[in-house]
């Protein structure tokens, strides 16, 4: 799966979507900071699982209903940080859909996740994606699942990478930083957590408007990488055989 995610910065990227959806060929689309009043039903070939609705500045996801079902899509609250109480941006900071892999015939989850702002101490922002990774196993028990957004984690990942594996997920870094808006705040900010998938690649696109650069997730199943893996061994040794074959005949 092909799953991207970008922080429109209060919306002001929205335009660039049809665009990235038409050269980079996503199956999902996970968005942060979005106009949820004003969104449209499609990007592209993608279709609006839903958002977030307590906020208008909010959180989105967007599927290839060619390639998969949703059953379920829930949004959630998380544990709100000083700049949530005083300023009272966001209510709901994650959005999941349980999705059905059509070609796979497997169900997955996968979310948005927007966690506090830099004026928020890592130990909430922890709490945070703890929770988030939580009611994502209620929605989905013990389905393959990958949150990708806006973690506002810059230093200090090698704790959160612990905590998070502690907690049976995987933190996931692109190529290269994806916040570059400040000087002295520059660094990956958007991340991908995930369990029982395998992330390939997390790739750093180019920057538009936002102050955040998209993101692309490339993941597999596990078991579909091992088959891949024995079958490029398998057709190496009929191939040798092959050759010694011929070989001894000559």
């Amino acid at each position: 799966m092909r799953v991207i995610s970008y922080n429109l910065r209060k919306n002001r990227a929205s335009g660039e979507l049809v665009a990235l959806s038409e050269r980079y060929s996503p199956n999902i689309l996970c968005l942060q900071e979005c106009n949820t009043i004003d969104l449209p039903a499609e990007v592209g070939n993608l279709h609006l699982a839903d958002a977030t609705r307590r906020n208008r500045l909010g959180l989105a996801i967007y599927y290839n209903r060619d390639h998969y079902t949703a059953v379920k899509t829930q949004a959630f609250a998380l544990k709100k940080s000083l700049h949530d109480h005083l300023a009272a941006p966001a209510h709901e900071r994650l959005i999941a859909t349980r999705l059905i892999d059509n070609d796979a015939h497997r169900e997955f989850v996968v979310a948005s996740f927007h966690a506090a702002p830099l004026t928020a101490l890592n130990s909430l922002r922890r709490n945070q994606i703890r929770t988030a990774h939580e009611e994502l196993s209620l929605l989905g028990p013990g389905l393959p699942t990958l949150m990708v957004g806006d973690y506002n984690y810059p230093i200090f990942q090698g704790k959160l990478g612990n905590k998070v594996n502690q907690s049976g997920y995987d933190l996931t870094l692109s190529d290269t930083r994806t916040y570059t808006r400040y000087k002295f705040f520059r660094g990956h900010f958007d991340l991908a957590t995930s369990m029982g998938l395998a992330i390939t690649n997390v790739e750093t696109l180019p920057q538009g408007t936002s102050d955040h650069m998209p993101i692309l997730v490339t993941a597999t199943y596990p078991d579909e990488q091992t088959m891949q893996t024995d079958a490029a061994h398998h057709l190496a040794g009929s191939a040798s055989v092959s050759v010694e074959g011929a070989d001894f005949t000559i």
